[in-house]
């Protein structure tokens, strides 16, 4: 089984159990998604119209949904008195998410479905069809107005969250009008928006809780470590693991505490690794950006030290200077810059002060707080500290939040320092930026 496979029953002795059964049982087992789910996993009792499961990543969300739909596509098969073929919703971020997790995954409607109920599935129409008629359509979130005209008797919409267009719901709300009871399942990361807030709170929702944890026996050990040591305790770890509802005084990566706690109240130990970090500005006007410059080090704790906050609003060529004495100043390995904006105009300057400079370009392929929040993961953990107080630099983090317009081109320079240091790579799970 894919995604879950843990015995939803008591017995210690499953295995003689099936051993008794036959071939044909044996197969009936396999997809008796009652038998193996979690309590957690199945549809609640009473009367409800959504079902919305906030859970942790790696919990079995899509699997749960998967088997939703599946659950609902043979009741209806085996009702003598159904009339006409069930029509159900499939919504996701965008359509190739819808594709490629919610129909075609290793826990998507396709995998989980048994040959005997193996729905048709036909992309260039978006369409699920199965032996006995009832068809699924796919469509993206990204596109609200597609969903007009449609009606549903129930619609499961994926990551909820990570939707961009709110109104892409109210548009499911409409669509959701067959049968006596329409129903809709949300399947999703909890993120701190309006409409999960909403969504959850409404009294017609029914609202299912889980961990990434909950799903330990079936998830690697060595994932579970590494998530454990990166994020246990911090604010990203309580949302996209323990999935908790932030509140919106936790809207800022930093806090004034963590800052507090970031301040350096003992020895220095030897600095294995030293790196100038450089988010340029390529103008030099009034209304230009500062270029942000960070030295940073990394221990022989292996713990992370920032050292010098030399940022400055000057022109390339100064900067640049600025830049190369700190190299030397420090005893740097390297120095970092972001070039989506100068591109080989930072390399060109630079070198021009001094060829010998060890350099490394970086671009930017994700969005800003997506870069940070690995950093502000290291700060919770209190792995990272200042030597001295960086006033700018820490108004400008404490005051960065999801609704932050302004270049923060200090915390950037620190941001790819520290990245840089600490070889830091992508989540082990997809996030989005709000």
């Amino acid at each position: 089984m894919n995604e879950q496979t843990t015995p939803n029953v008591k017995s210690q002795n499953i295995e003689a159990f099936i051993e008794g059964l036959s071939p044909d049982e044996v197969n009936a087992l396999v997809y008796n998604w009652e038998f193996w789910a979690r309590e957690n996993q199945l549809p609640p009792k009473g009367d409800w119209r959504t079902w919305m499961i906030l859970a942790g990543r790696g919990f079995g969300k899509t699997r749960s949904g998967s088997e939703w739909v599946r659950g609902i596509i043979e009741m209806h098969s085996g009702n003598e008195g159904a009339s006409e073929p069930l029509r159900i919703g499939l919504v996701g971020s965008t359509f190739s998410d819808v594709r490629d997790v919610m129909i075609e995954g290793e826990s998507g409607i396709l995998n989980i479905s048994p040959d005997w109920n193996q729905p048709k599935w036909e992309s260039t129409r978006r369409r699920l069809t199965w032996p006995n008629g009832c068809t699924a359509i796919a469509f993206s979130a990204d596109e609200p107005d597609r969903l007009r005209g449609h009606q549903f008797h129930a619609i499961w919409c994926d990551e909820l969250a990570a939707w961009r267009y709110p109104q892409a719901w109210d548009m499911v709300m409409f669509c959701l009008r067959l049968g006596d009871n329409p129903r809709a399942c949300v399947t999703t990361t909890p993120k701190n928006t309006k409409l999960v807030r909403d969504l959850a709170a409404h009294k017609t929702t029914h609202v299912t809780h889980g961990t990434t944890f909950d799903n330990a026996d079936n998830l690697s050990p060595h994932f579970l470590d590494e998530i454990k040591s990166r994020y246990e305790g911090t604010m990203l770890g309580r949302q996209e693991l323990y999935a908790q509802i932030l509140s919106d005084d936790d809207g800022s990566l930093w806090t004034y505490k963590m800052l507090e706690n970031a301040r350096m109240r003992h020895k220095a130990p030897e600095y294995k690794r030293i790196v100038v970090a450089v988010d340029p500005a390529v103008t030099s006007n009034k209304t230009s950006d500062e270029t942000g410059i960070i030295v940073a080090a990394k221990g022989e704790d292996d713990r992370y030290y920032i050292l010098e906050d030399a940022s400055c609003k000057k022109s390339p060529h100064k900067w640049a200077k600025d830049v190369v004495k700190l190299y030397h100043k420090y005893g740097a390995d390297r120095v970092v810059a972001e070039t989506n904006q100068g591109g080989d105009l930072v390399e060109t300057l630079l070198r021009t002060e001094d060829p010998s400079v060890s350099y490394k370009s970086v671009r930017a392929n994700r969005g800003k707080r997506l870069r940070a929040e690995p950093i502000s993961a290291l700060y919770e953990q209190e792995k990272v500290f200042h030597t001295k107080p960086f006033l700018t630099l820490e108004e400008q983090m404490v005051g960065y939040t999801q609704t932050t317009l302004k270049s923060p081109d200090r915390l950037d320079a620190l941001v790819w320092a520290l990245a840089e240091l600490g070889e830091v790579k992508r989540l082990p799970f997809k996030v989005w930026n709000l």
